[in-house]
């Protein structure tokens, strides 16, 4: 019992003292998305601040691949010393290990820190798509079943699911087209090559200011204040319709709790600072700024939704 006793000390003073000197070099954050998406976007808004606040260099790790697998399995096995997170939305910790079978990852592998923003996403069509609101779309969709297409920037993402549940309410098929992230997806949106895609606000904004892409609908429960006079889903025809996206930051799981109760002060205070809240307003995302029990709690509810919906809309992928 004494050398228990001794150890146990030894192990807690170890935790303290690398908590006191954290963080002693570099932080990644790794992204498990290619560059030029959302996720991307706030991981690298975020670096920047939280760079000047703890005095330590903040990169931004690019990993994409696998439906965001090959990022996840970079922080899953990394050591839990807090030098190593991952910024990444919703679909990677509680939408993808309902929708594919064979994801070895869950939100036991993550210790959760913080949720960053939330942010509704947007339906948008090119400007040659004959629709002016979801309606005329589901009528284009039934009369020429499989001829529509959507762009999917991974599954489980806010741009395969939402597509996915529309599809299952109105009966027909729409074909999905992958890309491996949404800067690729918006590209081929624009030059015409899909017809459809379910994006961030700040992303589709300029594209819908030019008239290049016409936005059909947002998913949240109130329209966007970018965008008054764009009706929520909800309001054409699907009641109860709503996906919201949020982006949160973790650690490996058996991340010393001092390291992540001193991450989640930082970036709370980093969140909702004026200037960085302001910027992420501008682009159509919400600051949150939670704590790790509150994060902890929204991930469960979130894992049951998922399930829910996977079951709903039949999006399982093998």
């Amino acid at each position: 019992m004494l050398r228990f006793a001794v150890a146990f000390c030894l192990a807690l003073f170890a935790v303290k003292a690398e908590a006191q000197t954290y963080p002693s070099a570099q932080v990644r954050l790794i992204v498990p998305t290619s560059p030029g998406g959302v996720t991307d976007t706030m991981a690298r808004i975020v670096a920047q601040h939280l760079t000047e606040s703890i005095k330590q260099n903040v990169i931004v790790d690019n990993r994409p691949g696998g439906n965001s697998l090959v990022g996840s399995q970079a922080v899953a096995t990394a050591k839990p010393d807090g030098l190593t997170l991952m910024v990444t939305s919703d679909a990677t910790i509680t939408a993808n290990p309902a929708l594919i079978a064979s994801w070895p990852y869950t939100a036991k592998d993550f210790t959760p820190i913080i949720v960053l923003c939330r942010g509704t996403p947007m339906l948008v069509v090119n400007a040659k798509v004959e629709a002016h609101s979801v309606k005329e779309l589901i009528a284009l969709a039934k009369k020429e079943p499989g001829k529509l297409t959507y762009g999917s920037a991974g599954i489980g993402t806010a741009s395969h699911i939402p597509a996915e549940v529309m599809k299952a309410q109105i009966g027909t098929d729409i074909l999905m087209v992958p890309y491996r992230g949404v800067a690729e997806a918006i590209t081929d949106l624009l030059g015409g090559r899909i017809d459809m895609f379910f994006v961030g606000t700040q992303i589709a904004l300029p594209h819908v200011q030019t008239g290049k892409l016409r936005a059909l609908a947002v998913t949240g429960a109130t329209r966007s204040p970018l965008l008054p006079d764009v009706p929520t889903v909800a309001e054409q025809g699907f009641p109860g319709f709503e996906a919201i996206v949020w982006f949160g930051v973790f650690a490996p799981a058996k991340t010393p709790q001092p390291i992540v109760d001193y991450l989640n002060r930082e970036l709370v205070a980093v969140i909702k600072g004026p200037k960085l809240a302001q910027l992420l307003e501008s682009q159509g995302a919400q600051p949150v700024g939670n704590s790790q029990a509150d994060f902890t709690a929204t991930i469960q509810r979130e894992i049951v939704k998922w399930r829910k919906v996977v079951q709903t809309s039949g999006a399982k992928v093998d």
